[in-house]
């Protein structure tokens, strides 16, 4: 290891004392711990977002496709998933504006029959969904560990972290994407 990097350790002009030493250890381990899960969640908000992209590409009898009877077909959970990537943006810009605020569930079966999502433009939907992504990766780099603290409150849910809402955008659409990998393992 080159002089000055790394963990210090005993020696000539470095911390030579055990308990500033275990100090500088523990603050050196809970900044890497910090950092590898802001990495983490990173790592997941991006993947996630590079497949659902590639989903947009299906076309035809693809789209209709559905994981299960009476279930979303492909076309319908990808205009879900942009439009709750608009909600999950809006959101977290309330909680790092406005903490402690009250933000309202929403309806997806109401969404999905009152936006027509049987008629609305797939193609319309690609750049929201990118677009609102791209920015909640934005944030998450800045703030996930600096203000993922910051509370607010869901009305089902009850009381949220900002870095509860982080890991729901990834959980969220990674459970979406599992049920178009079922879909589309159909025959």
């Amino acid at each position: 290891m080159r002089k000055g990097v790394g963990i210090p350790h005993a020696s000539k002009n470095r911390v030579a004392h055990p308990a500033k030493r275990a100090m500088v250890v523990q603050n050196y381990r809970r900044c890497a711990t910090r950092l590898g899960l802001t990495m983490q969640i990173l790592k997941q908000l991006e993947t996630t977002r590079d497949q659902t992209l590639e989903r947009f590409a299906l076309r035809g009898a693809d789209l209709e496709r559905t994981y299960g009877p009476g279930k979303w077909s492909i076309r319908y959970i990808l205009l879900h998933l942009a439009d709750c990537e608009a909600i999950f943006l809006h959101r977290i810009c309330r909680v790092l504006s406005e903490p402690r605020q009250v933000l309202w569930v929403v309806d997806q079966e109401a969404w999905a029959k009152h936006l027509d999502y049987s008629r609305v433009p797939l193609e319309l939907y690609r750049p929201l969904y990118e677009s609102a992504r791209n920015t909640i990766i934005y944030y998450a780099n800045e703030f996930y560990e600096e203000k993922g603290h910051l509370q607010w409150v869901h009305t089902t849910a009850g009381l949220r972290t900002l870095k509860d809402e982080f890991d729901k955008v990834a959980a969220h659409n990674e459970k979406h994407l599992e049920q178009i990998r079922t879909a589309l393992s159909f025959s």
